[in-house]
């Protein structure tokens, strides 16, 4: 025998609950005479079949045709009221739902005009009110399912994160000017969010973006570009990344590939790799010089037109290493072996 329904309500303890059904496991058998309490704060909606019959307001309402005219054409009259009909009764809170938390679940991958692309992340809070509570039962509950609190937090964030990325997308701002935008920022999500707040029943009273971050190989990125001094375009940034690695090996003492380039590599490589490469040992020198050294001719010769070196491009690159030494531009270790080299091909020459 199906159980009779004679008094419903709901109080909420934990003063978290957003959207809480009677009974809770579906439909009740309810009849007339039984009693609905709805305290402040709370709407009750009945629901019936997909579609909300009536919303009742904070107080004590006994089920009848007169408080519920619609239940006229669901029940059978002629029982005088004693056949029991199923329905649902959806407590739905009225109060404000402040500091719900919100956030990108993975980063997103965004067009940058300083950096070429970033990936971000990005979370909030944000205030929002039931306005319109028979909307709000059709739209959410019926259509979507949701019953439960954290269903309907995680649906709300989907909508969020899909109108915050719109907009972060047509704003074309770079990462570095983001922490100044983000008032421009949430108020123009909030507008976006509106539309959308509002035809699910509910209003979108505040919106706050806490923070707009790189993950960490966008932040390395940016780290490695900060170090050249000043941020340009992308040709400067790989030349950059060039003439380090040039530098580095050319002061390597382990030996190795810094005998290539003291003997070879930069045979023939003309004089715009050797300003890089004059460039990155620069680089390298103490910063408390005012201002940096005159250029200095490069510490190994370019052979004219692919012929053997003479004499005079030997001593050259002899002087030249004198000088780098002298000003601390290369290690002695690093010197002296490739002082040796050069002494070496001057005699193979008759000198």
């Amino acid at each position: 025998m199906p159980r009779m329904i004679d008094v419903v309500e709901f109080l909420d303890n934990s003063g978290r609950e957003i959207v809480h059904r009677e009974p809770p496991d579906g439909p009740g058998d309810f009849r007339l005479g039984s009693q609905v309490i709805v305290r402040e704060g709370q709407v009750a909606v009945f629901f019936r079949d997909g579609r909300a019959l009536d919303v009742l307001p904070p107080g004590r309402h006994t089920i009848s045709t007169m408080n519920i005219p619609i239940l006229a054409g669901l029940i059978n009259l002629g029982t005088r009221g004693n056949t029991p009909f199923p329905v649902e009764v959806i407590f739905v809170s009225t109060r404000q739902f402040v500091d719900q938390k919100w956030g990108t679940p993975e980063p997103l991958a965004f067009r940058d005009p300083t950096f070429g692309m970033a990936r971000l992340r990005s979370f909030g809070t944000y205030t929002y009110q039931l306005e319109d509570p028979g909307r709000f039962v059709t739209q959410i509950v019926g259509q979507q399912g949701i019953y439960t609190t954290d269903m309907l937090q995680n649906y709300l964030r989907g909508i969020i994160v899909q109108h915050f990325v719109d907009v972060l997308g047509t704003q074309q701002r770079s990462l570095l000017d983001l922490p100044g935008q983000y008032d421009e920022l949430a108020t123009a999500t909030r507008t976006a969010l509106g539309r959308d707040f509002a035809l699910n029943g509910l209003t979108l009273l505040a919106f706050y973006i806490n923070a707009i971050t790189p993950t960490e190989d966008t932040a390395r990125a940016i780290d490695e570009r900060a170090s050249m001094g000043a941020i340009g375009d992308m040709e400067s940034y790989l030349k950059f990344k060039a003439a380090r690695a040039m530098g580095d090996a050319a002061t390597n003492p382990a030996g190795g590939a810094s005998e290539g380039v003291g003997l070879g590599a930069g045979i023939g490589l003309g004089a715009s790799v050797a300003g890089m490469l004059g460039q990155a040992l620069q680089h390298n020198q103490p910063a408390q010089q005012a201002a940096p050294p005159p250029a200095t001719p490069p510490t190994e010769p370019a052979a004219a037109a692919g012929g053997p070196l003479t004499r005079a491009q030997i001593q050259e690159a002899i002087d030249a290493l004198d000088l780098r030494f002298s000003k601390g531009e290369i290690s002695e270790d690093t010197y002296n072996r490739m002082i040796q080299r050069w002494e070496a091909r001057l005699k193979e020459l008759g000198g």
